[in-house]
């Protein structure tokens, strides 16, 4: 079959033999486990480590940060408005699989949750209070616009380019070229089979897996702390201790295990669905309640002045000095650290809900949509928290914690007797599904990319997950967060040079996709054609398909034999073993005699030249 007709191929037409992949597997638990026991046993000695790595990372390697997630996101918008922004991320006749209001409410469920509640009212209030250095004057007017451009900066456009990245390469990858969906299968058009196979491919995927281990493990110790701030605020007990929040994940911790082993996924989606509600159920609330008018001018201002600010707040660096890094490594570093930690997790739960879509309308929708929603969270819950401040109403001054602040804001809003509870249920529940869902997602790493691990090995990472999560409150000390910040952004530091590697492999990969070859086809063929029509015709011409003299034809210039437009669609089985695969019936032969398909090809080629020439006139 000539590259340019191939319809493309999903994982599940092809014969993969999907187990445990002893290599990632072994080497990936014993690192975590011996870090686990190292920050159990010895968490000052973690703690020590943590800090003078994470203090080298943001000093000398924080610029990477930057400029992975800015690259990230120059990628994804020639993906999206070239010609490449065509391409389906499945085969061409395939329909997306959700509706786009739901498509939109499960991305809106990827973990971001926890981060409206824990960020929402207290990012934009530090900055509000504490301005980044050389911007505006703490407590200003103009402090109101820059602090949550700030936080939106934070938590916009940027992180979700760096989803749509991982996302869109991994759905692609597996939906269209039918790769099994693993980081390192990103890789094979750079690489070939057989490094991403080998060495070089376990060392992305264990790398992967270890990434999302941290990054999901500081999300699940955000929601204990949060948990716990609410649970002592019911009590009215002192400050929240390590000894609570490790209680608290060791509760979550069993119904994890519970969920994960009764496989009730359905019932996980559905308090997934209940969540999602009552977080934007929260939003309205305070929108409705708190300092509406306030919040309808904040709105578009707050988004028109991240708009103007972006490019200055992106260039941030050690250049500007001791002040912005000390900055950097409270927020900007922290948390790019924390987004990129995310990608592979987040990237490969868009993949499986963005099948069916052109890359087009997943690269706007993935970016734009999330983005939206978490600029009217910050600007409602941080706006309110702001007005508060300027009403000197308590708990505002800049001296409470992040998640005292959530519970403070709601303690000045009507029903504040019972917001508390529906806050911890959200935030456990919060909990219990991210933990499922990214242990998954890290079983399928460590199975070869079986999207059905074995519930045992699922079970095996999410408590992992939770050994981390108690790892970092133990190093964190009385500041947790310190704890999360500096083990976070350890492992997604070198996961950057991944992404970066990654985009140009994607961009490689799209670009010997058949609609692709087919396009350029068109475009040549109707470029020719209209010169020649002109030249021997005039005005008087039409169109027609024809066989083409030498030097004249749309593929001339192209070598459709080439093993790079080739090589992906020829089919082997679980061994590795070539067989035969009918297109037309999607049906498979054991057999494969490499003389007789070589004599196949030659014949293929024949009638190629004499009648397998694509319609000038074909727009996909």
């Amino acid at each position: 079959m000539h590259p340019g007709l191939v319809p493309g191929i999903s994982v599940e037409e092809q014969r993969n033999d999907f187990r445990i992949d002893k290599i990632v597997f072994t080497v990936a638990a014993t690192a975590i486990l011996a870090f686990i026991a190292w920050g159990v046993t010895m968490p000052d000695s973690v703690a020590n480590a943590a800090s003078v790595a994470f203090d080298w990372a943001i000093t000398d390697a924080g610029w990477l940060l930057n400029l992975t997630m800015m690259f990230a996101l120059i990628t994804m918008a020639y993906i999206g408005f070239s010609r490449l922004g065509r391409i389906k991320l499945g085969l061409d006749d395939e329909e997306p699989e959700f509706g786009r209001f739901s498509w939109i409410a499960m991305m809106f469920a990827a973990g971001i949750g926890v981060g409206i509640f824990f960020y929402g009212p207290s990012e934009p209030l530090s900055h509000f209070l504490t301005p980044p250095p050389h911007t505006v004057e703490g407590g200003a007017v103009e402090a109101l616009h820059s602090g949550l451009a700030q936080a939106h900066y934070h938590w916009g456009l940027s992180p979700w380019a760096a989803y749509a990245l991982v996302g869109g390469a991994i759905a692609y990858s597996s939906y269209r070229r039918g790769r099994v969906p693993l980081i390192s299968s990103i890789f094979k058009p750079l690489f070939g089979a057989r490094d991403t196979d080998g060495p070089f491919g376990k060392a992305i995927d264990i790398m992967a897996l270890i990434t999302t281990l941290f990054g999901t493990a500081a999300t699940l110790g955000l929601s204990a702390v949060q948990i716990g701030q609410g649970v002592t605020i019911i009590r009215g007990a002192g400050a929240v201790t390590n000894t609570t929040l490790i209680i608290i994940i060791a509760l979550l911790g069993c119904a994890f295990i519970i969920s994960a082993v009764s496989g009730v996924a359905r019932g996980v989606r559905s308090l997934s669905n209940i969540n999602i509600t009552l977080t934007l159920g929260f939003v309205v609330f305070v929108f409705l309640c708190g300092p509406t008018l306030l919040l309808l001018n904040l709105i578009p201002s707050s988004i028109l002045t991240y708009l103007d600010e972006f490019l200055p707040m992106m260039s941030k660096d050690l250049s500007w000095g001791e002040e912005t890094i000390e900055f950097q490594s409270v927020w900007t570093g922290l948390l790019l650290g924390r987004w990129i930690a995310w990608t592979p997790f987040v990237g490969m739960f868009v993949a499986r809900i963005s099948r069916g879509r052109t890359l087009r309308e997943f690269t706007l929708v993935t970016i734009i949509a999330p983005t939206l929603i978490l600029i009217m969270a910050f600007t409602v819950f941080g706006g309110t928290a702001i007005n508060f401040n300027r009403e000197d109403r308590p708990g505002f001054d800049g001296s409470a914690s992040g998640e005292e602040v959530l519970f403070n804001v709601f303690a000045q809003l009507p029903l504040s007797t019972i917001t508390p509870f529906i806050l911890i249920a959200v935030l456990g529940i919060f909990f219990v599904t991210s933990a499922d869902s990214a242990s998954i997602v890290m079983g399928t790493m460590s199975s070869k990319g079986d999207p059905t691990p074995h519930k045992a090995v699922v079970v095996f990472w999410g408590i992992c997950m939770m050994g981390i999560a108690i790892v970092m409150l133990l190093t964190g000390g009385e500041e947790v967060l310190s704890g999360l910040q500096n083990l976070t952004i350890l492992s997604a530091l070198p996961f950057c040079l991944v992404l970066m590697v990654m985009m140009v492999s994607f961009v490689v990969d799209l670009r010997s996709d058949p609609a692709f070859i087919r396009r350029t086809y068109a475009r040549t063929a109707v470029e020719n054609a209209v010169v020649r029509g002109i030249l021997e015709h005039g005005d008087d011409f039409e169109l027609s398909v024809e066989q083409a003299s030498d030097g004249r034809g749309a593929g001339s210039d192209f070598d459709s034999a080439a093993d790079r437009y080739t090589e992906w669609y020829q089919r082997t089985d679980e061994e590795g073993e070539k067989v035969d695969y009918d297109f037309e019936t999607g049906e498979w032969s054991d057999s494969y005699d490499p003389e007789e398909e070589a004599t196949k090809s030659q014949s293929d080629s024949d009638s190629d030249s004499d009648s397998e020439h694509p319609d000038p006139h074909d727009k996909d």
